[in-house]
């Protein structure tokens, strides 16, 4: 059985562990996932704001950090600028490791032979998590319910909304 344990990082590994190791076994596969919102508007509009897509200077940028705002350290970035593409995989693999990892650690240890972990950025977490649910192939979904989403109780949490419209069974942790 395919599990994937969705978390943003405050899930208790101890109660999550169990029931996802329960229902994948010891054969079974486990995908730890977490969706980072990163709002990719936002960042267009820094371009913009910036000069940066017109070969403008930078002036501002740390030179340590030249390499992640421009391409080889050139202080004019050019067209298709990657520099804020480099910033959020560091980040979003960053995020991974603290979201995923103890979760990771406490479902082998209960016997999972088969864990992975992933992270997603996405301006929507809910319709990631599905997606990511679809390509994986997903038997079963397993979330908090309480979350660290900063919107949650003015618009839905994350966990009513998945088990609203998940096409396979979802189990709430509480």
């Amino acid at each position: 059985m395919k599990v994937i344990v969705a978390t943003d990082g405050s899930l208790d590994p101890a109660k999550a562990a169990g029931l996802a190791a329960t229902l994948a076994g010891p054969e079974g596969e486990v995908l730890i996932l977490t969706v980072v919102e990163i709002p990719r508007q936002l960042l267009e509009a820094i371009r913009e704001a910036s000069g940066i897509d017109d070969g403008t200077k930078l002036t501002n940028v740390n030179p340590a950090n030249i390499e992640y705002a421009t391409q080889g350290g050139d202080p004019v970035p050019k067209s298709g600028w990657i520099g804020d593409d480099a910033i959020i995989a560091r980040y979003v693999e960053d995020q991974r490791s603290a979201r995923t990892n103890s979760m990771a650690a406490a479902i082998s240890e209960a016997g999972v032979r088969n864990v992975r972990t992933m992270c997603r950025d996405s301006e929507n977490v809910v319709n990631e998590i599905l997606k990511v649910a679809k390509e994986e192939g997903t038997d079963v979904l397993c979330i908090g319910t309480l979350g660290l989403g900063r919107f949650e109780g003015l618009m839905g949490s994350i966990s009513t909304k998945l088990a609203r419209r998940a096409p396979i069974p979802v189990l709430l942790v509480r």
